[in-house]
């Protein structure tokens, strides 16, 4: 057998692992470890050791992502004094293909005398953790499906995937929503792109650079370069926002107008009526504009066409927004 064919052979006997546990749930079981977690006052505590301590704590971050408060309890660890992080509103799921882990059975007296919920993810519903659990959600697969009958590799993926499937029962019987999730992640590209609005990232006050329209395209120059974006706002008498210069208006403008471009007025060298957002908009959503109109700079104006910032593609880069 060719490495391709034995990497797909093991591919596909770990998707039927799942599809067969799948099949084999009982339903009553499954129905009553759901209600013991979505009815959870406290949090759920997910323990195991070894390959199945690492589903584990994969399963609890899972749940905590998705609006489940959840830790990881090493199994190991608990026994030598960490099980003071249980408490009595808690739910406690052990993962143990065995069911007969040492180290689990040992901590289960403590979670039984303060009366923590117990459900098991265990490939042996006859094992000593099945018979102390008050669910039992069996995650067995055949020995032969697994390397020498021992290597935990089918076993493994089955416990994840349920783990993944009872996470995502519970967001989506709390309405949990893409806006909840990216409260959970500030500092990813999802919660970035749902959080950080215009007015995060403008640049405004004394930052923003703006002329009148009759000033002169020498006075506007010194007012883009002093302010560093490679731009100005235009504005009327009333200070209401009529237009930008950008250097792209600039080399346009000195292709038409040559030398006599510093004598020319800001309105006569400006793009009227730009593109423009609003502080209270989404950043993404800015970001489509200018992608749609192939423009790397953004006035934004209040609800009177005041202009109240600038907003650079650079800014949306280096907030990590693109």
């Amino acid at each position: 057998m060719s490495i391709f064919e034995s990497i797909k052979e093991e591919l596909l006997k770990e998707a039927s692992a799942i599809t067969t546990m799948a099949e084999e749930l009982d339903k009553a079981e499954v129905e009553k470890a759901f209600t013991y977690l979505i009815d959870c006052k406290g949090k759920v505590v997910v323990t195991g050791i070894g390959k199945a301590g690492i589903i584990a704590r994969k399963i609890s971050a899972t749940l905590a992502s998705t609006g489940t408060s959840s830790i990881f309890l090493h199994a190991a660890e608990g026994i030598h004094g960490d099980l003071g992080m249980l408490s009595a509103q808690d739910v406690v799921m052990a993962v143990s293909n065995s069911g007969n882990t040492s180290e689990i059975l040992a901590i289960i007296p403590f979670i039984k005398f303060i009366g923590i919920t117990l459900i098991s993810l265990t490939g042996n519903p006859d094992s000593q953790l099945a018979k102390a659990s008050d669910a039992v959600l069996c995650t067995r697969v055949d020995s032969d499906l697994e390397p020498l009958g021992m290597v935990p590799t089918s076993s493994t993926t089955v416990a994840l995937a349920l783990g993944d499937a009872l996470a995502i029962a519970l967001l989506k019987d709390r309405n949990f929503s893409l806006n909840d999730f990216a409260r959970f992640h500030p500092g990813g590209a999802i919660g970035k792109r749902l959080l950080l609005k215009v007015k995060d990232l403008m640049h405004s006050g004394d930052a923003l650079p703006r002329v009148r329209e009759d000033t002169l395209m020498r006075d506007a120059i010194l007012e883009m370069t002093g302010k560093k974006l490679g731009c100005t706002v235009v504005e009327n008498e009333n200070g209401d926002m009529t237009g930008i210069i950008t250097d792209g208006d600039l080399r346009r403008q000195l292709q038409h107008k040559g030398d006599e471009l510093l004598r020319h007025k800001a309105v006569e060298c400006m793009t009227a009526s730009p593109k423009h957002s609003f502080a209270d908009v989404l950043a993404v959503s800015a970001l489509a504009l200018m992608e749609q109109h192939s423009i790397t700079m953004l006035p934004v104006q209040d609800e009177l066409g005041k202009a109240i910032g600038i907003l650079h593609m650079h800014d949306l880069i280096r907030a990590g927004v693109v």
